[in-house]
């Protein structure tokens, strides 16, 4: 016969003094479906108990440092290699410790940057209206969609032949090439289509181009953008679960988060320097904490998240992201002497010189320097004694 949910509830009030809420409605919950006797129930409340007393911080522990050999220990069992984005064979992704390193440093672009764009709900469970979406973000360059570029050189003249399975498949139209050309400066007026084939065009180019000068122009109206959105390359669509997502080559959150058919609630990019600039300084913060937890997890490396959580409260302390580094975090530390240690030494030494800077050693590397006891754990309580007190009656 099981416990009632009264007498669960009155077994567990040795645990509700103790526990944060959280933790105590999850106790609950997982308890209500089990069946057990009153001594294991007791057994687990008091094992509960126990545990989460264990993994309290005790006042006066170097935290800091702690998180530091928690991730920078499991960071020497990383890997090195940058690996394929899971079921997508073209992209690829930079994991392990490259990606640690260029979040740590906070880096404005990623090596390898990419967005997964959740769709709304018009467009999520159809294939066609999902390339649709595609199509308006990858960004689309006349060099995509051409055959070939032949150059007339006794007429000065550019024939420019259309790939039309290419134009079908980026959704590009004839008129949509003529007006990109037409906004080139030197060939403005000079643009014309074939009366017979409508995916031929030609282009008078000045009389006074030589042959380099026509080439540095061929090369600059492959690059015209004819649709889409700066810096995403390429989008691939794939299915995942019942709905169809997009993937991206490239970045630009700003611009994604303004197209229609997007699911703006859903959207991702690996770049926390846009979430930042897009989305606020909380944003990302969380952004840092989820990228330095997958990249941990996905070695299968085990970190508590605490850890994560305080260096990613740190690296945005002061409202923007600033890299774990001389120009960030440890060039920015007050001591003197704690600055020295990490880099570039005698230049801080002579600033803080010249600047008549006094250095407190309230921190641990100061005091290991000049070799006194750290003021962490017991040192960090002062005892005083007044001895007219302290005489027996």
């Amino acid at each position: 016969m099981g416990i009632s949910e009264s007498e669960l509830l009155e077994m567990l009030e040795p645990a509700k003094q103790v526990l944060p809420p959280k933790i105590f409605d999850e106790l609950l919950e997982k308890l209500k479906g089990l069946t057990l006797t009153k001594d294991e129930l007791s057994k687990i409340v008091e094992l509960t108990i126990n545990e989460y007393l264990n993994v309290l911080v005790e006042p006066g522990e170097p935290i800091g440092t702690v998180a530091a050999q928690s991730v920078g220990e499991p960071g020497t069992q990383m890997t090195l290699r940058t690996f394929h984005y899971a079921g997508v064979r073209e992209l690829n992704v930079t994991l392990g410790l490259p990606r640690l390193i260029e979040l740590v440093d906070a880096r404005k672009l990623p090596e390898t940057p990419i967005m997964v764009i959740y769709l709304d709900e018009e467009h999520r469970y159809d294939r066609d209206k999902a390339l649709e979406v595609a199509r308006r973000i990858e960004a689309t360059r006349l060099e995509n969609v051409i055959a070939k570029v032949d150059i007339d050189l006794v007429s000065s003249s550019m024939v420019i032949d259309l790939d039309p399975e290419m134009m079908i498949d980026k959704g590009v139209e004839t008129d949509d090439v003529v007006k990109a050309l037409s906004k080139v400066k030197a060939v403005s007026q000079n643009v014309s289509v074939d009366e017979n084939d409508s995916n031929r065009i030609y282009v008078q180019v000045p009389p006074n181009y030589d042959f380099m000068k026509i080439q540095k122009l061929r090369d600059r109206i492959l690059k015209i953008k004819l649709k889409g959105i700066k810096g995403i390359n390429r989008v691939i669509v794939q299915r995942r679960g019942n709905e169809y997502v997009l993937i991206t080559d490239g970045t630009n959150l700003e611009a994604v988060l303004k197209v229609d058919g997007v699911d703006v609630r859903r959207v991702f990019t690996n770049s926390v320097y846009e979430v930042e600039n897009v989305l606020g300084i909380e944003a990302a913060r969380q952004a840092l904490v989820n990228e330095i937890h997958n990249v941990l997890e996905e070695q299968g490396l085990d970190v508590d998240m605490r850890h994560v959580m305080l260096i990613a409260d740190m690296m945005t302390l002061t409202g923007s992201v600033k890299q774990i580094g001389r120009h960030g975090i440890a060039g920015e530390k007050t001591s003197v002497l704690a600055r020295a240690s990490f880099e570039v030494t005698v230049k801080h030494l002579f600033d803080a010189s010249a600047r008549g800077e006094l250095d407190e050693l309230k921190g641990v590397a100061e005091n290991v320097i000049i070799g006194q006891l750290v003021p962490v754990g017991t040192n960090l309580v002062n005892l005083a004694m007044n001895p007219t007190l302290a005489r027996p009656k």
